[in-house]
């Protein structure tokens, strides 16, 4: 990462950026968890406790995903305009 100390706006955006990605990587391995669980259940059946599970990680990889990948459009996005403009 560049350093940004003199500039709060691209500081805040590389803040942003990391928690994102975090926030990303979560989500794929929820979404990574669910598809093990849904295996799993398929060749054991399909029991409560890994049908819960399979439902509560998709539900919690979306709800962490799809936010996340538009940010981080968002921020590359800015971060391309701000070169292009000599920021």
């Amino acid at each position: 990462m560049p350093d940004y100390s003199n500039d709060p706006v691209r500081q805040r955006r590389s803040q942003i950026a990391r928690l994102n990605q975090i926030a990303n990587r979560i989500g794929y391995a929820l979404f990574g968890i669910a598809m093990f669980c849904f295996v799993l259940a398929f060749i054991i059946g399909f029991k409560g406790p890994l049908v819960t599970t399979v439902t509560t990680c998709l539900i919690a990889g979306s709800v962490l995903l799809a936010p996340s990948i538009v940010i981080g459009y968002a921020v590359k996005a800015a971060e391309r305009d701000d070169l292009e403009n000599g920021r």
